[in-house]
């Protein structure tokens, strides 16, 4: 795995976990790609990217 696969598949969990999103993979149907999430979800999704950044990047 490539880091581009790694760091797609740390975000895809992250969406998972925090925004209840099965992917993050375009569909090509609205009703699939579009979603309404509130500001905690998003904050708290965000803040867990950032995390995983900072935890890779002090390797």
């Amino acid at each position: 795995m490539n880091d581009d696969d790694e760091i797609r598949a740390k975000l895809e969990e992250i969406a998972r976990q925090y925004l209840d999103l099965d992917t993050l993979k375009e569909r090509g149907r609205d009703a699939l790609d579009f979603h309404e999430h509130g500001v905690t979800s998003i904050a708290m999704a965000l803040r867990a990217a950032y995390d995983a950044g900072r935890k890779d990047g002090a390797k």
